[in-house]
């Protein structure tokens, strides 16, 4: 199978189904920064950090792969809907959503309150954690906008909005973990 088809020569793509639109169409957008926000995970991934979460990541990669396939289905496609070529198992589950919570409440056990906004930065790695955060919530954003025209999973906007406060907690864990500097945002007066 090769690469590159030349369908997609006249600024068009297909979705899952065969449907073609143009690639700045919304849903082209919205999985297409997911697949940005997927890559951003990985060079977190390939840093030097704690191989749970490593584990952690490569469990979310995964999802964010389903997170793609279904914004990347569009929803008036019946034969989609009525599953005869719907990906086995595709979709995003309340659980999904609730390993995060418990990855951040893991996390959040050893780490300082947080008493104010913490600048981004302090070690390449953490910084890493702050651009895919920032990715994460474009994807959100990109999302919703997609749901206000077109109906999305719930799960999907719920996933990626948890999976930005994990990002962010990871952030503040990874600091904490390699001992580098949080510095607090304090508003000037």
């Amino acid at each position: 199978m090769k690469i590159y088809t030349k369908t997609g020569d006249t600024g068009t793509t297909a979705l899952y189904g065969g449907t073609r639109v143009s690639k700045h169409h919304i849903r082209i957008e919205s999985y297409g920064t997911v697949d940005e926000l997927n890559s951003h995970i990985g060079l977190i991934r390939d840093q030097e950090i704690n191989p749970l979460y490593k584990e952690v990541l490569v469990e979310i990669q995964d999802r964010l792969f389903t997170v793609g396939a279904i914004l990347a289905t569009p929803p008036e496609d019946e034969k989609l809907k009525s599953g005869e070529r719907r990906l086995k198992n595709l979709g995003i589950l309340e659980s999904d959503v609730e390993y995060l919570e418990k990855e951040m409440d893991t996390m959040d056990e050893s780490l300082p309150v947080m008493t104010h906004f913490v600048l981004p930065g302090g070690h390449t790695t953490v910084s890493h954690c702050h651009i895919a955060r920032c990715v994460c919530r474009r994807a959100e954003r990109l999302a919703v906008h997609l749901n206000d025209i077109e109906p999305t999973e719930e799960l999907v906007i719920m996933y990626l909005n948890r999976l930005s406060d994990y990002l962010f907690v990871l952030a503040r864990k990874l600091t904490h973990d390699l001992n580098a500097n949080e510095v607090q945002w304090i508003p000037r007066k």
